[in-house]
């Protein structure tokens, strides 16, 4: 599993991107509460609900909006 961090302008941690190994990638805050996936087989991101947010990957966004 590889993780990448994500930081705003100010160099604080946003958020968290975590990409299995099959490809799909889980989104998680700073506080590390997951806030969606992002499947690339299906090429959809849902949110920590299961809904579907949009087609492609969108995780920052969330990340970023959460």
């Amino acid at each position: 599993m590889s993780t990448i961090t994500l930081r705003d302008s100010q160099q604080r941690v946003i958020g968290y991107i975590e990409t299995n190994s099959s490809g799909v990638q889980v989104g998680r805050n700073a506080q590390q509460s997951r806030v969606g996936t992002y499947d690339p087989h299906t090429d959809k991101t849902h949110d920590a609900m299961s809904r579907l947010v949009s087609h492609g990957n969108t995780l920052a966004v969330l990340i970023h909006n959460g």
